[in-house]
């Protein structure tokens, strides 16, 4: 199995939750300036892409990541699908997709103007404080353990320098970040993108 990513960006999740279950797997950093024979792997040109085996290419960090836990259901990284849990699991996934980290893409191309910079990051703030205030509440997005969801938004979080938010203003989302940063396979993961050295 290869996992083809690029240091820090989206791909970041799929790859903290393949270590997270255990499997052994070949990484593989995608060159966004020469794609080259990527896309005859992902002709979309994106990553992450997860090639299996027998050549089968899967796309879509959270569609990745479902499948990963699926097929190993005793990682308990999400609930069963068909469940209320595993509903709640998909809700969080799809706010984090489509409100938190398609918000922040813009914010890293120059050519995004100040007005649009300012709708985006307005989005941002307001989606930060539902998160906010439910991490008052709970110690993880589905309660109290490390699921797949946490992964997708500690991955997410890691941009927030980058793109001139202070999260030092929401507490609880600080303290959620370096949690899931101190879990060793996070760590490893960190390490192994460079994004870390130690």
């Amino acid at each position: 199995m290869k996992l083809f990513y690029s240091p820090g960006v989206c791909s970041l999740f799929s790859h903290i939750i393949i270590r997270e279950v255990g499997l052994s797997f070949e990484l593989v950093n995608v060159d966004f300036k020469n794609k080259g024979d990527f896309l005859d792997i992902n002709p979309k040109g994106l990553v992450p892409a997860l090639q299996l085996d027998n050549g089968e290419v899967l796309t879509e960090g959270v569609a990745i990541v479902q499948y990963i836990v699926d097929q190993n259901p005793e990682c308990k990284l999400l609930a069963s699908n068909g469940t209320w849990e595993r509903a709640k699991a998909l809700e969080w996934l799809n706010f984090i997709a489509t409100e938190v980290h398609k918000s922040h893409y813009p914010l890293f191309h120059p050519e995004t103007g100040q007005a649009a910079q300012k709708i985006y990051m307005d989005k941002i703030q307001v989606a930060y404080e539902y998160i906010e205030k439910y991490l008052n509440r709970h110690a993880y997005l589905l309660g109290n353990d490390f699921s797949a969801v946490d992964a997708y938004l500690f991955t997410i979080l890691g941009w927030a320098s980058m793109v001139k938010i202070d999260l030092t203003k929401w507490s609880k989302i600080s303290e959620f970040k370096d949690k899931v940063s101190a879990r060793p396979k996070v760590q490893e993961t960190l390490r192994a993108e460079g994004l870390i050295r130690n």
